[in-house]
């Protein structure tokens, strides 16, 4: 039997509700709303609902199932209140937090992440999608940054649109902490027709940031060493690799805070300056990945190196220090397998005068 609901504070927002597929009368109800300004992003962070006499917007609807299977994602439950039962809000507790404020929240974001939920597969439960809640994000904004993104090809590639091509069926037949997508396509040829129906198989990960430390005083480098999974299945007798920092750009953050995180929690480093390098898909034939490569200038003494990462990811990372012109001379002798941090040497070999001036550092 249908039943009416209202939804409240961020699961009232248009964009939100138009990607569930909800719609209902606006209605005016008494109370305000704290905290919840990761809503939608991060799993339990909704605004708590606070008894008061104050005028507060809601939404009045009839719940749905896409709906409801959404609230379950998200550990929304029902809390009472004189004009019905409310949504989106979690009960008052003793914590005081800031007032809600839709101008500190990221509402396109918070509905990318809610489209993502109701495409799992429908035999998925509910608890099995919250844990995957992080991903999901990394990937909900990664699509979100690449239809921003200025089109590649310089002009080369012709434009492309969306009626180009051409999803039959799409299912995903792995979901962890990466998932995998099966596709099944025509695209648009160069004569203008449509291949016949191709089956494609996607690997799906987040967009991530990439920091090789550069020290343009001493002209050394910090690289990094961990155990990489991918050389260990290839039967790599070395699947310890030196590699440059690297990581996940987190829902909710922007791309230089993910490197500058990431700089702290592998290497212990604070970067004073961010100098975007190479930015690029590094095997798009089946990968999702998308890499922002920089350059950080740090302070790299004597005995800056250590062990680091976090713990609770099972992280092990050594890092070593080595004067730019080893590094350069290890990559030419085929001694550095790991691809971004290639990229980023080479890259640095050929910027690192400009860094210099931009900097107005001199060496010697």
């Amino acid at each position: 039997m249908s039943r009416d609901v209202l939804l409240v504070g961020p699961l009232a927002h248009a964009a939100i509700c138009d990607v569930l597929g909800v719609s209902g009368e606006k209605v005016m109800i008494s109370g305000r709303l704290q905290g919840g300004k990761h809503a939608g992003i991060k799993a339990g962070d909704w605004p708590c609902f606070i008894d008061a006499e104050l005028p507060l917007e809601a939404r009045r609807m009839i719940m749905t199932p896409e709906l409801a299977r959404y609230a379950a994602v998200m550990g929304l439950h029902e809390v009472a209140h004189e004009r019905g039962v409310l949504l989106g809000v979690l009960p008052q507790h003793g914590v005081r937090q800031e007032e809600w404020a839709e101008a500190g929240w990221q509402p396109m974001l918070a509905a990318a992440i809610a489209r993502i939920i109701l495409d799992e597969a429908e035999n998925m439960q509910p608890e099995q999608i919250a844990g995957r809640l992080p991903m999901i994000g990394v990937w909900a904004e990664s699509r979100l940054r690449a239809a921003a993104a200025p089109v590649s090809g310089g002009g080369v590639v012709a434009a492309h649109d969306a009626s180009d091509i051409r999803l039959r069926e799409r299912r995903q037949p792995f979901a962890g902490f990466f998932a995998v997508e099966e596709w099944r396509l025509s695209h648009r040829k160069f004569d203008g027709s449509f291949t016949p129906q191709i089956r494609r198989e996607g690997f799906i990960m987040g967009d991530a940031v990439v920091v090789l430390p550069w020290d343009p005083v001493r002209d050394r480098v910090l690289v990094i060493e961990q155990f990489r999974l991918g050389p260990a299945m290839r039967h790599d007798p070395q699947p310890w690799m030196l590699e440059a920092i690297a990581g996940r750009i987190d829902a909710g953050e922007t791309v230089e805070e993910a490197a500058r995180r990431e700089a702290e929690e592998e290497a212990g480093l604070r970067m004073q300056h961010l100098f975007p390098a190479v930015h690029c898909y590094p095997s798009p034939g089946a990968v999702t990945e998308f890499l922002y490569q920089f350059i950080g200038i740090a302070d790299l003494p004597d005995g800056v190196a250590g062990v680091h990462g976090l713990a609770d990811e099972a992280e092990d990372i050594r890092g070593h220090l080595l004067p730019r012109s080893e590094l350069g001379r290890m990559l030419r002798d085929g001694e550095i397998t790991n691809g971004p941090l290639s990229m980023l040497i080479l890259w640095l070999e050929g910027q690192a005068s400009r860094i210099l001036s931009d900097l107005d550092v001199g060496q010697g």
